[in-house]
């Protein structure tokens, strides 16, 4: 009775391992879920970086405000018969409290 009960046991462990841990298991289920989620959280980024990729190629190739925008800001141009003036911004100092002159006050 006892060797039964052993290979039962034995013949339960043989038919839950593949389930588990084989090739198909659900380890390996539970990790390519995983992996798909991380996969999807990506692709959702690149397509909103790729749609303002799109909006911009659009602009450019539409008018001439976009590329006048980036030659201005990115590549420092004026047009013709145009006066740059740069006004350099205030450095923000913050102040120190003062310190405590020495010396006793009474």
């Amino acid at each position: 009775m006892r060797w039964l009960s052993v290979a039962l046991v034995a013949l339960l462990v043989l038919l839950q391992y593949p389930l588990w841990i084989g090739k198909g298991g659900w380890l390996r289920v539970w990790d390519v879920d995983r992996q798909l989620l991380q996969q999807k959280e990506s692709n959702k980024k690149l397509e909103v970086r790729n749609a303002g990729l799109d909006a911009e190629v659009r602009d450019l190739k539409q008018g001439y405000d976009a590329i006048e925008e980036r030659a201005r800001f990115e590549l420092g141009m004026i047009k013709q018969d145009e006066v740059f003036v740069q006004i350099p911004e205030k450095a923000v100092q913050e102040k120190a409290p003062e310190e405590p002159a020495t010396g006793d006050k009474k």
